[in-house]
C-alpha cells in the first residue's frame, strides 16, 4: 500500500498501554484490531468495559465500538491479515526474584504474531524493554514470518501518565520513532497523522537502541528527582528544617523546576519502580553498572520513605498496636486504581502487622486491594474509617482527601491527630483547627 495512506492497525496486548492505544487510535479514525490471548478481557472489552480505572476512557471506548472501527479478538491470524502496523503493548513486569525485566509476553506476543507475517507490514514495539530486546525482535520476525526481511521493527516507546492517560496518548508532548529505514519512519508517520497534522508534535527519530533508552531514561531522571527531594527532607528531620519550604525554594530555580519535587512517602506503580531495577540490571549485563549504580540508592532512599512514614505513626501515638488507623488511600496515585509497588497498602499493611487496627479507604482501588490484600480492612468513605480514630493517615493524593474540612473529621474521630504522608493538606489550616499534624521533613 502507498506509505502515506492512512494504515490498519492491530494493539497486541489489552492491558493499560494496549487498551488505551487501541481506543484512542480508533478515536482518531484509525481501523483498530485490538489482540489478546485473555478471552475474559477481550470480552470485557468488546461489550464496552474498561477492566481499570482511567478517567475519560470508559467514554470513548463507547464512542469507538459504535463507531465500528474497534474490535477485539483472541485470534492472531485475523491479526496478521488485518493489519499494516502492528503495535506491542504488552506487559514487562520484573523477574521473580531479580531485577530483571521480564521479556516473556514480548516474546510470546512474537511468536504468535510473525509466523502470520505474508505481506510487508510494520511492527512497532511500545513497551519499556531493556536495550538490545529489539534487535534480538528484529532476528526472531525474520526467521518466523513468512514475509521474511519485507517485514520491518521498529521502536515507538509510550510516556503514559496514569490518570491522564488519554491526553498523553491524543495530545503527546514527543513522539520519539526508532526506525532502520525511511519507509518505517513513513509508516508511523501515518499512524499517527492525526496527531502530527493537528498539534504539531514533535518528532524525534532515532536508531532501535536509542528508542528503548529513552523511556527508562527518563523514568529514572523523576525518580531520581523524587527520591532526592525525600532525601533533602532526611536531613531536615535531623537539623529541624523545613522540606516544604526547602522544596519551594529549590522549585522556584528555572534550571530546577517544581515538578516532581514533592516530598512525600515515594513512588510506586508498575513503572518507575521495575524500571529503574531493571535498568540498572541491564547496565550491569553490559558492563556500564558503575554509570547508573546511584539508581540503587534512588531505590533504597524510596524504599526508606514507607519505613519512615510509619515511624512517624508510631512516635504520633506511642505505639501502633491496638490502636485504630484511618488509612486514606491505596492505589499508588490518585486518579488510579493500580496499586502495584503502591505505597500506600505497603504502609497500610506494615501498620497492620504491627498491631493496628487499620481500616483503609480509596476512591477506586478498593476492589484490586481487598483481592490482593484480604487480611487488611476497608471502609466506604473517608469519614467511615476514620470513625473513633487515634490517627488519620493520608496516604494517597486523592482531591477527595485533599477536600475534606478539619471541623467535620474532627467530628467522627477519637483522637485530632493526622499524619500527611504526601505533603497534600494545608498544615497550618490543620494546626489552627486544633490538630496534631505531622509530616516527613516536617518539625
Amino acid at each position: 500500500m502507498n506509505p502515506t495512506e492512512s494504515p490498519r492497525l492491530t494493539v497486541i496486548g489489552t492491558g493499560y498501554l494496549g487498551a488505551t492505544h487501541a481506543i484512542c487510535m480508533a478515536v482518531l479514525g484509525f481501523d483498530v484490531l485490538g489482540v489478546d490471548v485473555d478471552q475474559r478481557k477481550v470480552d470485557r472489552l468488546a461489550s464496552g468495559e474498561v477492566p481499570f480505572f482511567e478517567p475519560g476512557l470508559p467514554e470513548l471506548l463507547s464512542k469507538a465500538l459504535e463507531s465500528g472501527r474497534l474490535r477485539f479478538t483472541t485470534s492472531f491470524e485475523e491479526a496478521g491479515e488485518f493489519g499494516d502496523v502492528h503495535f506491542l503493548c504488552v506487559g514487562t513486569p520484573q523477574q521473580p526474584g531479580s531485577d530483571a525485566a521480564d521479556l516473556t509476553y514480548v516474546d510470546a506476543a512474537v511468536r504468535a504474531l510473525a509466523p502470520t507475517l505474508t505481506r510487508r507490514a510494520l511492527v512497532v514495539g511500545k513497551s519499556t524493554v531493556p536495550v538490545g530486546t529489539a534487535r534480538h525482535l528484529t532476528d526472531l520476525i525474520h526467521e518466523l514470518a513468512p514475509a521474511g526481511e519485507e517485514v520491518e521493527l521498529a521502536w515507538n516507546p509510550e510516556f503514559l501518565r496514569e490518570g491522564f492517560a488519554v491526553d498523553d496518548t491524543m495530545r503527546p508532548d514527543r513522539l520519539v520513532f526508532g526506525v532502520e529505514s525511511d519507509w518505517a519512519e513513513e509508516r508511523l508517520r501515518a499512524a499517527f497523522k492525526p496527531i502530527l497534522e493537528g498539534q504539531g508534535t514533535p518528532v524525534v527519530r532515532t536508531d532501535l537502541a536509542t528508542a528503548e533508552l529513552v523511556k527508562v531514561a527518563a523514568n529514572s531522571f523523576l525518580a531520581t528527582k523524587i527520591s532526592y527531594i525525600n532525601a533533602m527532607a532526611e536531613v531536615c528531620e535531623a537539623v529541624g528544617a523545613d522540606i516544604k519550604h526547602l522544596a519551594d525554594s529549590l522549585a522556584l530555580d528555572d534550571r530546577i523546576g517544581g515538578k516532581f519535587l514533592k516530598p512525600g512517602l515515594g513512588f510506586g506503580g508498575g513503572c518507575l519502580p521495575k524500571d529503574i531495577r531493571a535498568f540498572a540490571h541491564r547496565a550491569e549485563e553490559l558492563g556500564v553498572g558503575q554509570a547508573v549504580s546511584f539508581l540503587r540508592e534512588v531505590d533504597d532512599i524510596n524504599r526508606r520513605r514507607r519505613a519512615r512514614t510509619v515511624d512517624l505513626v508510631r512516635e504520633m501515638l506511642g505505639g501502633i498496636s491496638g490502636k485504630r488507623i484511618a488509612a486514606w488511600g491505596a492505589a499508588f496515585k490518585p486518579n488510579s486504581d493500580d496499586i502495584r509497588d503502591a505505597p500506600a497498602l505497603d504502609v497500610a499493611r506494615t501498620m497492620h502487622g504491627l498491631g493496628g487496627r487499620v481500616r483503609v479507604f480509596d476512591p477506586a482501588a478498593l476492589d484490586n486491594a481487598r483481592r490482593a490484600f484480604p487480611e487488611l480492612r476497608y471502609g466506604d468513605s473517608a469519614f467511615d474509617v476514620a470513625q473513633d480514630a487515634d490517627v488519620v493517615v493520608l496516604l494517597t493524593e486523592w482531591s477527595v482527601f485533599k477536600e475534606i474540612e478539619p471541623d467535620a473529621l474532627a467530628q467522627v474521630v477519637k483522637h485530632k491527630r493526622i499524619v500527611d504522608g504526601r505533603h497534600a493538606l494545608d498544615a497550618e489550616k490543620w494546626r489552627s483547627a486544633g490538630w496534631e499534624y505531622r509530616a516527613l521533613g516536617r518539625s
